[in-house]
C-alpha cells in the first residue's frame, strides 16, 4: 500500500470512529432519556445492579444500532475525511503530481466493502445468536424474563400455546400444542391436542418434557396454574395427548420433539422479531408455509437482508463523487447535497420496507420493494461517478 492510500485509509478509519461513537452514542442516550425510569423500576436490587442492567442492554443493542446505522456512518466518515483534505488543499496536490481523484476513493471503497463484510457478520451470526436477549424490554431483569406464548407454529406444522413461559428454567406453565396436518396449501386438519401442567425444554435429547399435577395432591390442581410454589407439588412426568377423531380416553405422552428450542421462544412469539434471524432462520420459517400476510415479511426480510449492504454502498457512491472536490468554498455545498441524496435513499428503503408487505396494485410484492432502492440509485451512482472531475 503506498504512502497515500495509508493517508487516506487513516483519515477515513478516524472519521468512521467517531462518526460511529457519536451516532450510536447518541441513540444510546436518547433511549436512555425515556426509558430511565423504567430501569430504576427495580431500584430495590440496588444501584450496582442497576447499572449493570443499563450497561449489558445496551451493550447487546450495540449490535442493533450497528446494524441500522452502518450506511450512514460509511457516508459520515467518508465527509469527514474528504473534509479535511478539501480544507488543507491536498486534494489539489494529489492533482498536480498526476494522480486521478477516482484514485484517492479506492482505498475508502476498499475499506467501506470490509465495514460492510463486518455487517453482514453482525446480522447473520452476532444478532441471531444473541435474539433472545435482544427481545427484552428495558423493565426486565436478565434470566428472569418471562412472556405469554400465542400458537407458534414449529416444522411439524404444530401450534404451541402457553399462559407463561419461564426463561430462567425454560418452562412453558399450562402448554397447549395442537397437531397438524397440511389438507391443500394454506389449509391445516388438527389431529390431536396435547395438554400438560408444564413443559420443560430438555437440551440434550432437544425435546420439550412434559409434567403434569398430581392428581392424588389435595394441594393441586391438574389444568390450573400453580397457586403457590411449583416446587412444593408433585409433578408426574406426562402429559395427555387427546386425539380429534377419537372418543376414547386420552393418552398419556411424555415428550414432543420440535424443531422450536427455549431460545427461540422469545423471538418466535411476536412478528417484528423476525428481523433478529439469520437467512437461514428466515428460509427455515419460509418453509412451513404460514399465512400470506407472514410470508410476505419473510420474504421482504430474506430479499432485504441481501439488498442492504448493496444500498449501504450505494449511499457511500452517491456521496463520494460529490465530496471529492477542489475547492474549499464548496465543499459545504459538497456535504449537503451528498447528505441529501444519501437522505434520499435512506428514506426510500425504509418506505419500501413498509410497502414490502402491503397489497399496493392489487399485489404484495416483497422482492420488487427489496430491490426498487437499488434499482432507483445504483444509476444514480454510475452517472455521478463517470461525471466527476478528476
Amino acid at each position: 500500500m503506498k504512502i497515500l492510500d495509508r493517508y487516506v485509509a487513516k483519515n477515513f478509519l478516524i472519521g468512521y470512529a467517531i462518526a460511529l461513537a457519536v451516532l450510536i452514542g447518541l441513540r444510546i442516550l436518547i433511549d436512555l432519556f425515556v426509558k430511565i425510569d423504567e430501569f430504576t423500576e427495580h431500584i430495590d436490587l440496588g444501584t450496582a445492579a442497576v447499572i449493570k442492567n443499563i450497561l449489558t442492554f445496551y451493550g447487546l443493542n450495540c449490535t442493533l444500532y450497528f446494524r441500522d446505522f452502518a450506511g450512514m456512518i460509511t457516508v459520515v466518515a467518508a465527509s469527514f475525511s474528504f473534509g479535511r483534505m478539501v480544507r488543507s488543499n491536498e486534494l489539489v496536490a494529489v492533482m498536480a503530481s498526476g494522480v486521478s481523484l477516482k484514485r484517492i476513493i479506492g482505498p475508502i471503497v476498499f475499506l467501506a466493502v470490509l465495514l460492510t463484510g463486518v455487517l453482514v457478520v453482525d446480522q447473520e451470526w452476532i444478532i441471531p445468536r444473541l435474539a433472545d436477549k435482544l427481545v427484552r424490554s428495558h423493565d426486565d431483569i436478565p434470566g428472569q424474563e418471562s412472556y405469554d406464548v400465542k400458537f407458534i407454529g414449529d416444522g411439524n406444522g404444530s401450534l404451541m400455546s402457553s399462559q407463561r413461559f419461564d426463561v430462567e428454567t425454560s418452562t412453558l406453565y399450562q402448554p397447549t400444542i395442537l397437531l397438524r396436518r397440511q389438507v391443500d396449501p394454506g389449509i391445516w386438519e388438527v389431529t390431536a391436542r396435547i395438554d400438560a401442567g408444564k413443559a420443560v425444554y430438555n437440551d440434550r435429547t432437544r425435546q420439550w418434557d412434559f409434567y403434569s399435577r398430581d392428581p392424588n395432591d389435595p394441594n393441586s390442581s391438574e389444568w390450573h396454574m400453580y397457586a403457590g410454589d411449583p416446587n412444593e407439588a408433585r409433578w408426574l412426568p406426562y402429559g395427555l395427548l387427546f386425539e380429534t377423531n377419537s372418543s376414547g380416553k386420552p393418552r398419556r405422552i411424555a415428550s414432543y420433539a420440535s424443531d422450536i428450542t427455549a431460545r427461540d421462544i422469545p423471538v418466535m412469539r411476536k412478528s417484528e422479531h423476525k428481523t433478529l434471524l439469520g437467512l437461514r432462520e428466515l428460509n427455515k420459517l419460509a418453509a412451513q408455509g404460514t399465512q400470506v400476510g407472514d410470508l410476505a415479511q419473510l420474504y421482504s426480510q430474506k430479499h432485504f437482508r441481501i439488498t442492504d449492504p448493496i444500498i449501504n454502498l450505494i449511499m457511500l457512491m452517491i456521496s463520494l463523487p460529490l465530496l471529492v472536490c477542489r475547492d474549499p468554498k464548496s465543499i459545504k455545498s459538497a456535504i449537503t447535497i451528498s447528505f441529501a441524496l444519501t437522505g434520499a435513499c435512506f428514506i426510500t428503503t425504509f418506505v419500501c420496507k413498509i410497502l414490502a408487505t402491503e397489497v399496493v396494485f392489487d399485489k404484495v410484492m416483497p422482492e420488487l420493494w427489496a430491490w426498487l432502492p437499488v434499482f432507483i440509485f445504483l444509476p444514480v451512482a454510475f452517472i455521478e461517478l463517470d461525471a466527476m472531475k478528476t
